[in-house]
């Protein structure tokens, strides 16, 4: 459960559990995350930075420490030299796509539209 923040919904306080989704997805980057973790499977750290140029390095590491505290990405390190990180979606991280997918093809639908207008 996401953690409680001032400026949050409390978890104690949810009015539906759409708040819940919408807050653990919460930021422009999660979702991103989380689609490209689906389309790879698994991805270093490295990789990230290439698929998403435009995150920071900071935020990208923010958005995966996240993801990983709420249950959504494994984080496996390989200890050699250098060290090798992998992120991958856990089983409730993959419960999400379904979800994402929609979001996608709606998104889709709506840029359509709108460039009909």
């Amino acid at each position: 459960m996401p953690k409680d923040r001032s400026n949050k919904v409390s978890c104690n306080h949810y009015r539906s559990e759409i708040e819940v989704t919408l807050e653990i997805l919460s930021g422009k980057w999660k979702s991103i995350i989380i689609w490209n973790l689906n389309l790879h499977k698994s991805i270093r750290y490295n990789e990230f930075r290439r698929l998403i140029p435009e995150i920071t390095q900071k935020m990208l590491s923010q958005q995966l420490k996240d993801l990983e505290q709420n249950g959504l990405v494994d984080r496996t390190v390989y200890h050699e030299v250098p060290p090798m990180v992998e992120y991958s979606l856990t089983e409730m991280g993959q419960e999400l796509i379904p979800i994402l997918t929609a979001m996608d093809k709606w998104g889709k639908l709506f840029v359509d539209k709108f460039k009909k207008k």
